[in-house]
Parts: structure tokens; sequence; C-alpha cells
């Protein structure tokens, strides 16, 4: 007889708890021995005893937090299985950022995947998402809404594009999340046939050379720092959302303001991050991909532990699909203003 899927995963304060093998994943709260998604700061956290995570989430985490964010780490690498305690542990590419896994728990004839955040958009920066059969799908929600359908990424870069070609000597400040979507935002305009130089906040720039440093060709870039504001007339400097309404930004006069991100869809958002141009460009699944994935799995059962969780499960429910939200709180609340 199978265990059943709440005995084998369930939340806890600190977050999701495997009492099997004695480990959580994606903890809030410092534990013992956490399994890390992926090096975002809502979902990595410094001061666990063991990490278990992919080697590149291991590296940013380091490079984020510092080489002491944990007593002792682990590779999981890439489809391999990890024993512990009984329980197997296998990491799925998420899609999501450099690094990410879906983390598969199997125990007594019971599997549940832990999807941490993903997408199924195409990205040259990060392998694509897999399906993984699994009797319980846990998923994020972020954009669990219908109107929440992104469009073709390289779409909005062309109007990146449009507006360097209209204002040529306005500089375009480019609010996107330093790990992972400003990556992903360089190599696009890459593809596009933008080789011009581009510019990089401060902010941006440890992980960003990480990224190259794992064959990622991300082109000419440069520091912005020290660079007169009136040679950037043109250029595309990219910065950590939360900058584009600080004091940083008052040294480039008149420039074009943008972000990207999936909340861009939403006029009202783009009013607040101070938009003048918004690129619907997000790291997370939207509406149809989220109702896609989850038959893709054969799960049997849905857990939704945050964003829209209650607009996904009446989509289940109404699907024939059993589905709960799991209302872990901490999640989706990632640092410098990120937008997702």
């Amino acid at each position: 007889m199978p265990i059943r899927p709440d005995l084998l995963l369930h939340p806890r304060p600190e977050g999701l708890y495997c009492p099997a093998g004695d480990f959580y994943i994606d903890p809030l709260r410092p534990v013992a021995r956490a399994l890390i998604t992926h090096a975002h700061s809502d979902h990595a956290r410094p001061g666990h005893g063991a990490v278990l995570a992919t080697r590149e989430t291991l590296d940013i985490m380091a490079l984020r937090l510092g080489e002491g964010f944990c007593e002792t780490r682990q590779i999981a690498p890439l489809g391999s299985s990890v024993a512990h305690h009984g329980v197997d542990i296998r990491f799925h590419p998420a899609g999501h950022v450099l690094g990410s896994a879906q983390i598969a728990v199997e125990y007594q004839g019971t599997r549940i995947v832990v999807s941490g955040d993903y997408k199924r958009t195409p990205d040259p920066t990060t392998p694509a998402f897999e399906p993984v059969p699994c009797d319980v799908f846990v998923t994020e929600a972020t954009f669990g809404l219908p109107v929440f359908t992104h469009p073709d990424p390289m779409g909005e870069i062309s109007k990146l594009l449009a507006s360097l070609m209209r204002f040529p000597d306005r500089a375009h400040l480019l609010g996107a999340y330093s790990l992972g979507k400003a990556q992903r935002v360089i190599r696009l305009l890459r593809l596009a046939g933008h080789d011009a130089p581009i510019f990089l906040h401060g902010a941006l720039e440890k992980v960003t050379a990480y990224y190259v440093s794992q064959g990622i060709d991300l082109g000419d870039l440069r520091k912005v720092v020290g660079v007169p504001p009136a040679e950037l007339g043109g250029r595309i400097i990219l910065c950590p959302p939360g900058s584009l309404s600080d004091l940083w930004s008052r040294r480039f006069p008149d420039p074009v303001t943008a972000v990207a991100s999936g909340w861009m869809r939403i006029k009202a958002r783009a009013r607040q991050n101070g938009a003048e141009l918004p690129l619907v460009i997000s790291d997370h699944a939207d509406w149809p991909e989220l109702i896609g994935t989850l038959p893709e799995t054969g799960a049997g059962e849905i857990w939704v532990t945050h964003g829209q969780e209650d607009a996904l499960c009446h989509w289940c429910g109404l699907n024939g699909i059993a589905a709960r939200p799991l209302r872990l709180v901490g999640y989706g609340d990632e640092s410098e203003g990120e937008p997702a």
C-alpha cells in the first residue's frame, strides 16, 4: 500500500517537510537539512545546516549570500538519484532560471514533485522544464489567472529595440531582476541582433559574470559606473527594478524607463513600477502553461503553494482533478523589487 501523500510531505511553519527523510524543501526558516529548488531569495535562504541543490544553485547562493550560507552543501546532478533515509530524491529541470529544478521525492510507492517556480516558454539561458510523472504535483500559481497569457518574449524585445531607434539620444533604463531575468533579456537582445555594448548596474555584475562563466554568450557587457551620462544615449542599461525609483536613476537625463515582468500585463502595475515602456517578459508560467502542465504530469492530486491558489484549485475542480492550496506564506516576495 503506497504511503499517503500528506504523510510523505506536509506543510509546517518552516516549509514543506518530509518526515521520512527529515528534510525540508525551500524552507522559510533555518533548518538542519534543506533541499533548494533555485537561488531566488524567497526560496533560498541562509542559515541551514546541510543544503542539497544543483551545482549552479549552490554557486549562485554562495555569490549572493556568501560562502558561509550553510554548514555543508551537496550537489544534486539533474536526473540523478540521491537516497536519504530510504527516500529517493531526484532533481529535474524547471526552466525558471539557471540551476532551477523540480524536486521529485519518492517513498513507499508514492512520488511527489515539488516544482518550485517554473515556466514552459523556451529560455536560452537555462534547460527547459521537463514534465515528471507523479502522484502529486506541487505547483506555483504566481500568474494563475486567465488574464495572464504572456506574449512571445522576442516580440517584447522588438519593442525595446524599436524604442532605441525612436529615441537614439535617450538612455534606456531596463529594470530586470538580477538573477535570471537580466541575463535572459541580454541573451534575447543578442539573438535579436543587438550587438552594441550593454551596461550593467553594479548589483547585476556578479551573477551575470557567473552566467558567462557557464558558457552563456551575453556579448559585450560593461559597467555603467563611471560612464558619463552623456555617452549613454541610445544605450541599454540594466538595473534592479527598485533602482528605477531611487537616486541612482536621476543621474540619467530624460531616460526611457522600461520594466521586464509578467506583471506588466496589468497597466496599474506598470504605472506603479514607473514603466514608460512595459515589457511583458516573465520567468514564471502563465495561465495556459499552468493548466497545460498539470495534466502532463499525470498527477491525481495538485497542491498549490503560492500565487493565485484558489483560482487554480477551482480550475482543477472543474476539470475533475483533486487540488488543495497549501497556504504557504513567504514565497513570491523576492528582493530588489522583483516584479516577476
